[in-house]
């Protein structure tokens, strides 16, 4: 009888074993599925999770009204909670990505959901042929320099400059592109040094 007991409480020390490993299997699956939903497949990737199309999904973007010629919808994402000064910030702990690597000359909008928690923005700033994206010199404030920016969402709920795209808001700006390359960035203090580029090409 002792035998038989024994037997069944190992039986159910397995099953319940078996129960956890599953519902933890699950768990994983489901993060990953939330991660590729609010960031974009695109972003989910380069943190490496999931794969496909880079940036959040066509009018994914937050609160975004319809805007004029080619859209980009642009995802600004940090990992973890509140800054905790520029050294934790290094070495890529954010992540700037757009649906769309390149857009045809003219009319280009681009609109900018911060997925992250805390401020952030976008710089639209040229690129000149023999500079490589996210190698602009950083200033001692943590930023770069925005000499020829053509343009910035960073307006909570609205479109143009302003103090920043509070976390979960989107913000936008419509611009005229001509053909070359252009280098997307968040210039708040630490971003850019953090991670916060990537490169869009105008023909």
């Amino acid at each position: 009888m002792a035998r038989t007991a024994t037997a069944r409480g190992g039986r159910g020390w397995l099953i319940a074993a078996l129960a956890a490993a599953v519902a933890a299997l699950l768990g994983s699956v489901l993060v990953a599925s939330a991660w590729a939903g609010a960031f974009g497949s695109g972003t989910a990737a380069r943190w490496g999770i999931g794969s496909g199309p880079a940036g959040l999904s066509s009018g994914s973007s937050r609160g975004v009204p319809a805007l004029p010629g080619t859209v980009v919808n642009v995802s600004l994402v940090n990992m973890g909670g509140s800054m905790m000064g520029q050294r934790t910030m290094m070495g890529g702990s954010m992540r700037l990505s757009a649906d769309r690597a390149s857009a045809p000359a003219g009319t280009v909008s681009f609109a900018v959901t911060n997925v992250g928690s805390i401020d952030h923005e976008l710089v639209i700033l040229p690129l000149a042929d023999n500079q490589q994206v996210g190698a602009r010199p950083i200033g001692p404030d943590g930023k770069v320099d925005e000499a020829g920016s053509l343009g910035e969402a960073s307006n909570t709920g609205g479109q143009g400059a302003g103090q920043g795209i509070r976390p979960g808001a989107s913000g936008w700006v419509t611009l005229t592109l001509t053909p070359g390359h252009y280098e997307l960035v968040c210039n708040l203090p630490g971003h850019y040094g953090a991670g916060m580029y990537t490169e869009l090409t105008v023909s």
